[in-house]
């Protein structure tokens, strides 16, 4: 009797400890943060935790997802916990900073009416044509607002990305100044060879829709002073004193991104005396980069294919970049899906290890250089073939460079205006080894519909320097975030099972839809007996034999739907029996071993006490 009722003193005292420990847990450590997952996508990064950091205002965020509306769509809802999860991170992370709103739209409330007038996309998921909601919208203190329609799941690795950008927005709401830098005639201007006026490029006046862009020569001798962002389109014959200016405004945190050449085809003015290149040697090398100025890659892999004379010809000087030349983890390449240019120079990246150094152009390994001189007098693209080697090989044709750099530098030119010299800095540069791809030619094509022209981009050129400018334009925090990695972890077995469980049934499906194909032979036959008036003409014999043939095809048709269906039960039921093992039964195996092992080192300690 005393024995039971120890063991129920025993049980509820350790209830209460439970109880007890649970409150101190929630009271004292309720900011702890434990990230076991593979990639840490549960916590925020540096960069993200920077964001949150320079927040002066509030800023609330709103988290639109159909909770109802979406019951029984187990991947969707998954990832929607995901999100949740991070932005939870954000909320504790911001030290009051970030406000978190939860709101579920069901249809006809006022939540949807809100999710509406931020402007948050519905999509139309399932059977019922429910409209789903997963987005969010955010708010800071003078009513600013900014929004991620919908969180795509194929998006996953940018989840972070995405929202410590919204965040900055709103911390920092100022227009971005673009400063081009180039003596191109970017903004349009007469051509000297054709006496026609020809339009500014379609790449810049994109960058004016959305940002605030001055474009200048290179006559200037200072980077303005309010510049956010500063690109430099094949640079050529710039003064030292625009090169020192350029110089300190890269160390002193400003953000570059430079277009150089070895031969920029698309000026007719600038090509007629041979190769037409451009680079930033003096600046390269303090930052310690090499480009090759001097030669052009080749590449018998991405080589676009043009219309000759002679017909259709691969140009190995004119390059199409696919997905597997475009770097799919870096948020200002990933998503494109082809990139064309023409007379690319490469990168060899520095050695130094204060930089950092992140390839997002790459060519094929199907390569060879050739000089920029030889290549600019080549006419025939066929002759460009007729002397290639391949030299198994690829090259960096477009790049990130961050870090710690020395100036190019160490006193004022003569004509500078006085100033302190920064000795060193920290660089954020995009470097890219070609300026034709910024031209239209290489990626949108012109039409007339009623007196308008309309610009039609056939590939993503103009998208990777928006998406550039876009990433420049923020903090150094918010540039250093980069791709996560995803929540979702596929059940190979069951993948592998499922192939076996497909195979198995594929057959089964492929006779019955052979039987199918011929009964509807046969039922085409019969019914084209037609008389001269059209009428159908069968005898008896046949009436009966069309008849059987119609009802074999229903049959056929209602098996074939059971094949399908019972290969998806299969299915969901080999990944439920997998799932099980490895959520619940797993665990449970592990509580009972330890406790047998408590239970057996329990009686070694009793055993050792009685001898």
């Amino acid at each position: 009797m005393l024995k039971r009722l120890s063991t129920s003193i025993a049980g509820i005292l350790l209830l209460l400890v439970f109880f007890v420990l649970v409150m101190l847990n929630n009271q004292l450590l309720g900011s702890v943060r434990l990230d076991l997952t593979e990639n840490q996508v549960y916590s925020l990064s540096e960069g993200s935790k920077q964001v949150l950091k320079e927040l002066d205002e509030p800023v609330h965020l709103y988290f639109f997802f159909s909770d109802k509306a979406s019951k029984g769509m187990t991947s969707l809802r998954n990832y929607a916990n995901r999100v949740e999860s991070l932005l939870e991170e954000y909320r504790s992370a911001s030290g009051g900073k970030i406000v978190l709103h939860k709101v579920d739209p069901e249809p006809f409330s006022e939540a949807e009416d809100e999710a509406n007038r931020f402007g948050l996309t519905a999509a139309t998921l399932g059977s019922a044509g429910d409209a789903i909601y997963l987005g969010l919208a955010a708010r800071n203190a003078f009513d600013d607002e900014k929004v991620i329609g919908f969180f795509d799941p194929q998006q996953e690795s940018f989840l972070e990305y995405e929202i410590s950008k919204l965040i900055y927005q709103l911390s920092d709401p100022k227009d971005v100044k673009v400063t081009v830098i180039t003596d191109l005639q970017v903004q349009g201007g007469q051509n000297p060879m054709t006496g026609r006026f020809d339009p500014a490029w379609t790449s810049i006046t994109q960058l004016q829709q959305l940002y605030d862009v001055q474009v200048l020569g290179s006559d200037i001798s200072q980077v303005p002073e309010d510049t956010d962002v500063l690109l430099l389109v094949h640079p050529k014959a710039f003064s030292d004193a625009l090169l020192l200016s350029i110089d300190q405004y890269a160390l002193g945190g400003g953000k570059l991104m430079a277009f150089v050449d070895p031969h920029h085809e698309s000026d007719p003015m600038g090509a007629m005396g041979g190769a037409n290149s451009s680079s930033l040697d003096k600046l390269f090398t303090a930052w310690g980069v090499q480009f090759d100025a001097g030669n052009v890659v080749l590449d018998a892999a991405t080589g676009l294919d043009i219309r000759t004379q002679s017909g259709v010809t691969r140009h190995m000087g004119f390059l199409g970049l696919g997905r597997e030349q475009l770097d799919s983890k870096d948020v200002v390449t990933s998503g494109l899906e082809l990139l064309n240019g023409a007379s690319f120079g490469h990168f060899t990246p520095p050695t130094g290890p204060s930089l950092k150094w992140h390839p997002l152009l790459t060519s094929s390994r199907s390569t060879s250089l050739m000089d920029n001189m030889t290549y600019a007098m080549t006419r025939d693209a066929k002759q460009l073939s007729s002397g290639f080697v391949d030299a198994n090989q690829s090259y960096v044709l477009a790049a990130r460079l961050s870090g710690r750099a020395n100036s190019a530098f160490d006193a004022l030119p003569e004509g500078s205006e006085p100033q302190e010299l920064l000795a060193s800095g920290e660089l954020n540069v995009i470097l890219v080894g070609d300026t034709d791809l910024l031209t239209d030619r290489f990626w949108v094509s012109q039409s007339n519909f009623f007196g308008q022209t309309i610009f039609t981009p056939f590939a993503n050129n103009g998208d990777f320097l928006t998406n550039a400018v876009e990433n420049l334009g923020g903090s150094n925090a918010l540039i250093s975030i980069r791709s996560r990695g995803t929540f979702s972890r596929p059940f190979e077995v069951v993948q592998a099972l499922t192939v076996k469980a497909e195979q198995a049934f594929r057959d089964q499906e492929q006779l019955l839809q052979q039987q199918l194909d011929e009964t509807e032979q046969a039922l085409a036959q019969l019914q084209g007996q037609r008389s001269d008036s059209g009428a159908l003409v069968l005898d008896a014999q046949q009436q009966e034999a069309l008849e059987d043939f119609m009802q074999k095809k229903i049959e056929i048709r209602k098996a074939l739907r059971e094949v399908r269906h019972q290969l998806d039960k299969d299915i969901e039921r080999l990944g439920s029996w997998l799932k099980l093992i490895n959520i619940a039964v797993m665990p449970i195996l592990l509580v009972l071993l330890l406790g047998l092992l408590a239970r057996l080192m329990r009686k070694k300690a009793g055993e050792v006490k009685h001898g």
